[in-house]
């Protein structure tokens, strides 16, 4: 299973879920874009507690935390999706994505086009927050329309910040593809915690 952790902006907690799923599936993780530290990787690497996942190195790692296309040029590099290559492993696979799905890489190029590249099912992280509904009905028709011509697939929507029952049941009246988990706020996130939601979510992706 290849599983690629997008969301409706930054900041949803697209690291949270990865560390979740990594950790309810054993599966490996893989941040293929980082932008500015700390680095996702170690931030995820900290919260699973499994010794069978592997987290693979990045294929570009910028220094400072603004949008992919920004960070690179200032680093002097241009980032490449022919040079974002699949890790060699047989186990499933976390990849996280940066930022929302349309946050640029390049001048061509988004995020969701890297899950586009290795045919991975999108996992969609929204956030609750004024503003949200919008934001997630947004991200939900740009994947619906973009899947008419890329080769991912969509494996559902996983709330971060539940509940806030009328934020969630709008979206889900106008989301054709699953709810897969709710995460609530909580207050310190950490091995515990990610292995108490791993434990309920398992079935969900078995």
């Amino acid at each position: 299973m290849r599983l690629f952790i997008t969301a409706i902006g930054t900041d949803s907690g697209k690291s949270l879920i990865s560390a979740i799923i990594t950790e309810a599936l054993q599966a490996d993780y893989w941040k293929p874009v980082q932008s500015g530290l700390p680095r996702d990787t170690d931030t995820v690497r900290a919260w699973v507690a499994n010794t069978h996942s592997y987290f693979h190195k990045e294929a570009y790692c910028l220094t400072e935390p603004l949008s992919p296309h920004a960070s690179a040029a200032l680093d002097g590099v241009n980032i490449r999706l022919s040079e974002i290559h699949l890790p060699e492993t047989n186990n499933h696979l976390v990849i996280e994505g940066a930022g929302g799905i349309l946050v640029p890489l390049n001048e061509q190029d988004f995020v969701i086009d890297i899950a586009d590249k290795l045919e991975a099912e999108i996992v969609l992280v929204a956030n609750l927050y004024l503003g949200s509904i919008n934001h997630t009905l947004l991200s939900i028709n740009e994947l619906i329309h973009r899947t008419s011509y890329q080769k991912f697939s969509i494996k559902g929507i996983v709330f971060n910040h539940a509940p806030v029952p009328a934020s969630e049941s709008i979206i889900l009246k106008h989301c054709p593809f699953p709810l897969l988990f709710s995460v609530k706020k909580e207050e310190v996130i950490n091995k515990e915690v990610v292995s108490k939601y791993a434990s309920q979510i398992r079935n969900v992706f078995t």
